[in-house]
């Protein structure tokens, strides 16, 4: 068995008890070095092999993890944030499928749930936005032609935007033609729950400049839409009016 285990955003606590559990269990762990923060590793057992993905290949890690798994040890192969998002988990599993080696997927908090909780923000507001995109610019790995960011910033939804904070020119210029306006709140938020996390608040018209002066060129989250603005509808769900399974409203 391998558990493909989500480590959260950055802060140790935001990992799972299940997924910790499993590390401090663990014979083997390969965890991504250059995101994952190494402190979800203490507590581990004094003789588990410790391997940074990082500085391997996809054959590199399964060259440990296979044979240590017919070897009978425990592995655990531990991502950032949420491995669904981003993970390449998939090609790593079709691996372990040849093999006859099963597995299971551990969720974690993503950095897209982590830099809305940084900037006390809600993406789903009545009135302003019941859809989040997650999405990224297109760089050394291609976007599928119907994904642009021009077609999906075109719905005007709460959007997160993902490894692409190295474009911010092209990004803002592809958000205002899709229709954007240039006073549209954006906020990028680096490094979402570490120590050194920062945050800036700006426009689609004002936030390339902004992190071009903070020297932001990586490990950072975009957020853009409405739901960073201070306009929105109350709820149903506790409106007194309102009736709902569990109570009956006024009207």
């Amino acid at each position: 068995m391998v558990h493909f285990i989500g480590a959260g955003p950055g802060d140790p606590e935001l990992i799972t008890i299940k997924g910790k559990r499993l590390i401090d269990q663990a014979d083997v762990i390969i965890f991504a070095g250059s995101l994952v923060n190494p402190a979800v590793l203490d507590g581990r057992k004094k003789d588990a092999v410790v391997y940074d993905s990082a500085y391997m290949n996809l054959d590199e890690v399964m060259d440990v993890v296979i044979p240590a798994v017919k070897a009978g040890k425990k592995v655990v192969r531990v991502h950032t944030g949420d491995p669904s998002i981003y993970g390449a988990i998939r090609e790593q599993m079709v691996r372990l499928d040849a093999e006859g080696i099963e597995y299971d997927v551990i969720p974690g908090v993503s950095s897209f749930c982590a830099s809305a909780a940084a900037v006390k923000k809600e993406f789903t507001l009545p009135s302003v936005s019941q859809t989040v995109i997650i999405t990224r610019m297109e760089g050394r790995t291609p976007v599928p032609p119907k994904e642009k960011l021009k077609d999906l910033a075109a719905h005007h939804a709460s959007m997160c935007i993902f490894l692409s904070v190295g474009f911010m020119d092209e990004l803002t210029k592809t958000l205002m033609e899709a229709g954007y306006e240039p006073d549209c709140p954006m906020a990028v938020v680096y490094k979402a729950s570490w120590p050194e996390q920062k945050i800036l608040y700006g426009t689609v018209e004002t936030m390339a400049k902004l992190v071009k002066e903070n020297k932001i060129e990586k490990t950072a989250m975009t957020m853009v839409g409405g739901f960073l603005g201070d306009e929105f509808e109350l709820s149903k769900l506790y409106d007194s009016h309102f009736t709902t399974g569990y109570r009956k409203g006024t009207d």
